[in-house]
């Protein structure tokens, strides 16, 4: 196996500008944010008076252990961000998400995935299916969703977080989605799964991109090394002859290896895995830098998937 580097594709509204000592700094839309990221291990390019200049940037609660924490506006930060919950849009392509930045350092949308969405919209076409059914589990604010809704896909949407589900709503309404455009569900992903096998329904689709930890909304457990093994097991029974796959995670301490063998569980199919990463801004007498995001398999079959060196760095 020949580990591959999924990078972020062209996004107007979204800038990884800089990273090193532990932080990233990043362009959302018209906004600056300074974040925390322990993989930039190394040292930052851009002077300080940059990084100083952010409109918001984390600061940790110690108090938490460093889980959460707060936002501070910088000096030059406008009204709107110096609110007690400050919001706005951005747009990838068709779809338009509301960055929130959370108490977690989160902000609604990890723009690392762009990567996945424009996998899915190539491979509309290439499916050969006049309306392919995708189910997204584990599948937060949405814009992955309405991605698929937008590029002709029939969507399942399933996240165990109220909150979650009323921000793709949001989202989806700013997109400009009708309300009955896509499936959504409040449910535990492994609990839906298992029931839609008993149902016998088929996806030509599954995105997958769970957390290391989380409960459903009846209290249900949810360990990645635990369970992700019986999700994959159960989901090999909805996929259509014609189908595709996308497993990808963040902060999961295991390998594209382990992603490789997991995604092998489908049966016979094309397999590509590697790290999801975020390019840098390009800065002279300075080699292209690449931020990592945690760790990608892509798993098709019945269909010639979109060529690899458009999906990978150069």
């Amino acid at each position: 196996m020949k580990p591959r580097l999924f990078v972020q594709p062209a996004f107007e509204d979204y800038e990884l500008l800089d990273s090193g000592g532990g932080e990233k700094l990043e362009r959302f839309g018209p906004h600056v944010l300074r974040r925390p990221d322990p993989q930039a291990l190394w040292t930052p390019r851009a002077e300080a008076l940059e990084w100083e200049g952010a409109d918001l940037a984390f600061e940790r609660d110690p108090e938490s252990g460093g889980k959460r924490g707060r936002w501070i506006a910088g000096p030059r930060a406008s009204a709107a961000l110096r609110r007690e919950d400050p919001r706005w849009p951005i747009r990838w392509r068709g779809a338009t998400a509301s960055v929130q930045p959370t108490p977690f350092k989160h902000v609604g949308l990890f723009p690392e995935q762009a990567s996945n969405w424009e996998f899915v919209v190539a491979a509309r076409e290439r499916l050969g299916v006049e309306r392919p059914r995708l189910l997204n589990l584990f599948g937060y604010t949405g814009v992955a969703s309405i991605v698929a809704v937008q590029a002709g896909y029939e969507v399942t949407h399933v996240d165990a977080s109220k909150t979650s589900l009323a921000w793709l709503k949001e989202n989806a309404a700013a997109s400009g989605l009708k309300e009955n455009a896509l499936r959504v569900l409040l449910d535990d992903a492994l609990a839906f799964a298992r029931r839609e096998v008993r149902r016998g329904s088929r996806y030509h689709a599954v995105l997958v991109d769970p957390p290391h930890f989380g409960r459903g909304p009846k209290g249900e457990t949810w360990q990645f090394e635990d369970h992700m093994a019986a999700l994959v097991e159960a989901l090999r029974d909805v996929l259509d002859e014609r189908a595709f796959f996308v497993l990808s995670t963040y902060a999961i301490g295991f390998s594209p290896l382990s992603f490789h063998n997991l995604l092998a569980m489908l049966g016979s199919g094309a397999i590509a895995a590697g790290e999801l990463a975020l390019p840098e801004r390009e800065r002279a007498g300075h080699a292209r830098r690449y931020l990592p995001c945690g760790f990608c398999a892509r798993w098709t079959r019945g269909f010639e998937p979109p060529p690899a060196a458009e999906l990978q760095a150069p």
